[in-house]
């Protein structure tokens, strides 16, 4: 069984709150978060397509733990590489020898190469944009570094007058993605990289190719960054002030009495114009906030940051989701009757911020146009609970983000002490509700929501519900991925707008993007492209920068510009495995037929049983399954599998059953469903349901996920407990969308589980609020007889 436990992906699983591992919870930080995997494809990347380097070169590690400090070892050795580098002259290539002459020092070479490098990205198809903008930090240090060497100015006047000659040289938008790059770049985490390479590197004598480029690209990320971090903030605001009026710190008071802040960006020279709003409780530093409204007013529009309640400059203590509704519609109000404003407004953002999207929708602003929510969170649907089962990751965001004016990063990034109450509370076995007893810190928002495990009327306030889907009349567009929580609840969005208000202008793109990559596409936070998502490769039509998605779109709403052209219909989905985005006009039209599988009691290969095509006849049969949920002894049991493509499944918790081979090429597309007939001897249990692409390889693909607590399978408003030895059903509706063409030879594998793991509640069936079961409640262990006349039904496009 997937679970959440079982993948370093985990902590993607839905940025409404960012994860529970390290560093901010910003959109910047959360690209940095994933920029950490986006740099070790990128230098496998670097190190391995083109030529596999059998040279050795001899090493002294440096005596000091400065990681800077390798001043004299790093360019000879950058040297002695180079001089062994093949002539590559693919992007991958070029960019590997720009990095390693800049170390070398060799900097009229590296500036050669770096154009060599962007005239290439400009006649390729993956964001040929980025030619304009990504290796401009890299010719900025090459430039100051050059004019320092020559003796005519100090550090930091070179760097100035490059920074000012390449800046006055970028229009407004490539100069926001430069200095984007600079405001998201973690020095933090590149200095930890840098050490780690250093680290493997203690005690050898030699190093080979890969272990060097790799150790040498590190140093110089370091080396450019350190710098940038010192001079480029007080540069960036002087060539702000030439493009851009600012205001800061702007307090808006609500007619009740309360008050947010925001942050305004416009351009200088500009009349009124369409303001977009992205709101937001993730307040980070000064730098990132002015580069998130930058974005926006170097596209022509007035870029607004708006802050929930207490954050910032608004006076009281901060909250999260409560009054999200009233607030950003206020907000809305003020802007629309701004001098600058032409009265129309826009909203952006992912997660948190996608939430917030839908929490203004609730109250429909006038001024409201239009909004773009990527992978947005629905409280009480997908976060703090899924399917009505709550999560542990969610437990130390209310300390990141509530605790005060500005994110308490080091309360939030302290990975261990989360990772250790996890664990000490699953091997305890108490119950949910004293994790904050465990962590010995009282957590009164995480206490407020386990108070309500229905979908009840405190989370029904937060975002429209049921009709009020049918004031949402604006267009909309949706953006979502197939894994690791990408799709939040998008799709969940998307079905209540095709139910509640057909006729709007309503898109949704979705393709093999997780939660980070639905926001921000498949560059990493120094534009670097990364093909390659948790082992699966991303086909070629589905690396996209999702920033070259917003603008067009926001474009098309208010300045009458082309529809962008991948959103041909309402439903925009690539078919991972086919390179190729197909379009449908409702998610039930993504297929026209259905493949029925029903559990069979029978084995097949490697241990699995087998899924039949024709239903049962004759006499029902059934196959056992039994777990122990109060036994913890697993809790240090080593992970298995979990990445999207991946040679190994978790079926610790669950059975596994496997089709015949499909033998032509076969798409999926759409939402599976079922229904589950079993007999039980518990009145509840917590239901995972995992559907995979087993490749004639041997690989394990990730095709959809499904959870729920079995007693609000039906409706998650109203919990209905099971009836020991009675059969009973379950529908299943699936809610994460797949498609993917399987290769003739492949077969589906569907993992029939139950959670039990550290990083969720563990429902021991006693019929009590789980959140205070203890292992005391769960008395014999859960047995479960699914009936073979139980079926997975998954969607089939023929054609």
């Amino acid at each position: 069984m997937h679970t959440v436990a079982s993948t370093s992906a985990a902590t993607d699983q839905i940025h409404g709150f960012a994860p529970a591992s390290p560093a901010d919870g910003s959109p910047a930080a959360l690209k940095r978060e994933s920029g950490r995997a986006f740099s070790a494809l990128w230098l496998l990347a670097l190190c391995m397509p083109h030529t596999v380097f059998a040279q050795t070169y001899a090493w002294k590690a440096p005596t000091t733990s400065d990681a800077t400090a390798s001043q004299e070892a790093m360019p000879e050795l950058a040297t002695r590489v180079l001089h062994d580098l093949p002539d590559d002259p693919s992007a991958a290539g070029l960019d590997r020898r720009y990095r390693l002459e800049l170390v070398a020092g060799e900097y009229d070479a590296a500036s050669h190469t770096m154009a060599s490098l962007n005239e290439r990205w400009r006649h390729e198809t993956a964001i040929p944009s980025r030619a304009a903008w990504v290796t401009v930090p890299y010719e900025i240090y090459a430039d100051a570094r050059k004019e320092a060497a020559a003796g005519h100015l100090d550090e930091a006047a070179a760097y100035a007058k490059a920074f000012r000659a390449h800046f006055a040289r970028l229009d407004d938008w490539p100069s926001a993605e430069v200095a984007r790059t600079f405001t998201d770049t973690s020095l933090a985490e590149m200095h930890a990289a840098l050490q780690s390479d250093l680290e493997a590197a203690k005690g050898a004598s030699k190093l080979d190719q890969a272990g060097a480029t790799r150790l040498l690209g590190d140093y110089l990320d370091v080396s450019v960054f350190r710098q940038a971090s010192l001079f480029a903030p007080s540069l960036m605001k002087e060539d702000d002030a030439r493009r851009y009026v600012t205001e800061e710190n702007v307090l808006v008071e609500e007619a009740a009495g309360a008050s947010v802040c925001a942050y305004v960006m416009r351009p200088r020279k500009a009349g009124r114009l369409p303001a977009l709003l992205e709101f937001t409780i993730y307040a980070s530093s000064p730098e990132a906030i002015r580069g998130r409204a930058r974005l926006s007013a170097a596209r022509n529009y007035v870029g607004v940051l708006g802050f929930t309640r207490g954050k910032v400059c608004s006076p009281g203590q901060p909250s999260a989701y409560l009054t999200d509704a009233d607030d950003a519609s206020a907000l809305i109000d003020w802007i629309g009757k701004q001098p600058w404003s032409d009265g129309r407004v826009g909203m952006y953002g992912g997660s948190y911020e996608g939430f917030a999207q839908w929490a203004a929708a609730k109250r429909m602003p006038s001024a409201l146009k239009a909004i773009m929510p990527s992978a947005p969170v629905a409280p009480g649907i997908d976060v703090p609970m899924e399917g009505n089962v709550f999560w542990n990751f969610v437990y130390p965001w209310p300390f990141f983000t509530l605790d005060g004016k500005f994110n308490d990063k080091a309360a939030y990034g302290d990975a261990q002490r989360w990772r250790q109450l996890d664990q000490a509370w699953y091997a305890s076995g108490r119950a949910y509700r004293d994790l904050e007893k465990i962590d010995g810190t009282p957590n009164p928002t995480f206490h407020a929501w386990i108070s309500h495990p229905s979908y009840d009327s405190y989370w029904q306030a937060m975002i429209p519900y049921r009709t009020e889907f049918s004031r949402v009349t604006i267009p909309v567009l949706l953006v979502a991925g197939y894994y690791y929580g990408g799709p939040g609840a998008a799709v969940y969005y998307f079905q209540q707008l095709e139910k509640y208000a057909p006729a709007g202008e309503h898109y949704l793109l979705i393709g093999p993007y997780h939660h980070l990559g639905a926001q921000y596409g498949v560059l990493d936070a120094q534009g670097r492209l990364v093909d390659t998502l948790a082992g699966l490769p991303v086909d070629a039509v589905a690396q996209l920068d999702m920033y070259e998605l917003r603008y067009p779109w926001f474009d098309y709403v208010f300045k009458r510009a082309p529809r962008p052209a991948l959103l041909r219909d309402k439903v925009n989905y690539e078919v991972t495995g086919a390179n190729v985005w197909k379009h449908a006009p409702s998610l039930a039209a993504m297929a026209d037929a259905e493949l029925r599988f029903h559990l069979g009691s029978g084995m097949a290969e490697r241990g699995f049983h087998s899924l039949i095509e024709q239903a049962p006849s004759g006499k029902r049969t059934s196959i056992p399954f039994t777990i122990d949920l109060a036994d913890r002894s697993d809790r240090h049991d080593a992970a298995i599998g979990g990445r999207v493509m991946d040679t190994a499944i978790d079926t610790r918790h669950g059975l596994a059953f496997v089709s015949r081979r499909f033998d032509t090429a076969t798409e999926l597309s759409g939402l599976f469903s079922g229904q589950l007939d079993f007999i039980t001897n518990k009145q509840d249990f917590d239901l995972a349901i995992d559907l995979y692409d087993l490749t004639p390889q041997g690989h394990y693909i990730q095709l959809s996920q499904y959870w729920t607590r079995a007693s609000y399978a039906a409706d998650r408003t109203r919990r209905r407990l099971l009836t020991p030895g009675r059969e009973q059903h379950l529908v299943i509706e699936g809610n994460r969308l797949m498609s993917r063409e399987l290769a003739p030879g492949s077969r589906l594998v569907i993992v029939l589980g139950v959670i039990k793991e550290s990083g969720r509640q563990i429902n021991v069936g006693s019929g009590k609020d789980v959140s205070d079961e203890t292992v005391a409640d769960a008395g014999a262990p859960l047995s479960i007889r699914w009936l073979t006349t139980s079926f997975i039904a998954v969607p089939l496009r023929r054609r």
